[in-house]
């Protein structure tokens, strides 16, 4: 499988920091493209970016996860109380994929609106755009922290 070793390492374990760089990186971005008006024509770009790369981060990240789970499980690596953790810190991966692609999508909808024409966006579109992605990032680095703290625990706990 393309997603599952890299010179016998995980590719998990070499890609997952990309997705915890990134998809912060996005909540910040789009709250304060969302609620810093005078910012937008210079962060538009870095957050059109962004958009982009944290989605597919957590994506390649959550696959890379699923395939290094697998071969654990084929190879009867994991411990009853080990393989509990593992499907917490897969379901947690999961929302935080689908949460880093509402966020994403809802990025790039608003940085399009609003290029195109500044201000066009009436104030109630704008103010409503904003307190979303401000929801969407407080969850999503609430969940990159939930995948990553479990992770850890998977990891470096004693199971």
């Amino acid at each position: 499988m393309v997603l599952d070793q890299v010179n016998g390492l995980p590719v998990h374990i070499l890609v997952l920091h990309a997705a915890v760089i990134f998809v912060p990186l996005l909540g910040l971005g789009a709250v304060l493209y969302a609620f810093v008006g005078p910012w937008r024509p210079k962060t538009g770009w870095a957050v059109g970016l962004l958009a982009i790369a944290a989605p597919v981060s957590a994506l390649i990240t959550m696959r890379s996860g699923t395939a290094f789970y697998e071969r654990l499980i084929a190879e009867e690596r994991v411990s009853p109380a080990g393989k509990v953790i593992l499907d917490e810190h897969m379901s947690y991966g999961q929302t935080t994929f689908l949460l880093s692609l509402a966020l994403g999508v809802l990025s790039l909808i608003l940085v399009v609106l609003t290029t195109r024409k500044p201000g066009a966006l009436p104030k109630v579109a704008d103010l409503a755009f904003g307190v979303v992605l401000l929801v969407l990032a407080g969850f999503s680095a609430y969940y990159i922290f939930l995948t990553g703290d479990s992770g850890a625990t998977a990891v470096w706990g004693s199971y």
